[in-house]
């Protein structure tokens, strides 16, 4: 994918591979409380301790990150009433530790993800919210879902990605006060 559709600034590293273009979505409920979903192993379920995290994707070729952070959620947790509160004011970038280098294939494609978060108000009930089903054919990604406090989101995520979910708390504080 082109630089220059993914807007400025987004991060190059020095040398090696480059980073997924990605879309990460923080949707706080009227209670300022935020979506996580348990991510399933495959089982329907997942026994690893930092299983939790915010919905998460990549963004198409030539797809704007608030269009391709609409689709994911969609995909992900069926939700699309939602209006969009803010986009982070940078890329949030993380390098994949050396196993996930070694053993998957985005590690062999990518050295991490650089992600635009993105912030909705989730303006739905919470029945609309159906992961063990999505949409359109879409593979279940998430077993378990609950609204959270911000505060905890680092703490539950894989350690790799904890300094970009401190971030994203960070940036979006204002809105789950």
């Amino acid at each position: 994918m082109a630089r220059l559709e993914l807007g400025p600034g987004f991060p190059e590293p020095d040398g090696g591979l480059p980073y997924r273009p990605c879309v990460g979505i923080m949707l706080i409920n009227k209670a300022g409380k935020v979506w996580i979903g348990s991510r399933d192993d495959g089982e329907k379920s997942s026994t690893y301790k930092y299983s939790w995290q915010m919905p998460q994707g990549g963004i198409d070729k030539g797809e704007a990150p608030e269009t391709a952070a609409r689709r994911e959620l969609y995909e992900e947790t069926s939700v699309q009433s939602v209006s969009l509160l803010e986009e982070a004011p940078e890329w949030f970038a993380y390098d994949y530790p050396e196993d996930v280098q070694r053993t998957s294939r985005r590690g062999k494609k990518h050295r991490g993800q650089a992600q635009r978060w993105i912030a909705y108000r989730f303006e739905g009930d919470d029945d609309e919210i159906n992961i063990l089903t999505p949409p359109d054919g879409h593979s279940a990604e998430f077993s378990a879902w609950r609204w959270a406090d911000a505060a905890e989101l680092p703490g539950l995520i894989v350690p790799f990605k904890r300094p970009v979910y401190e971030r994203v708390v960070a940036a979006f504080s204002h809105l789950t006060a």
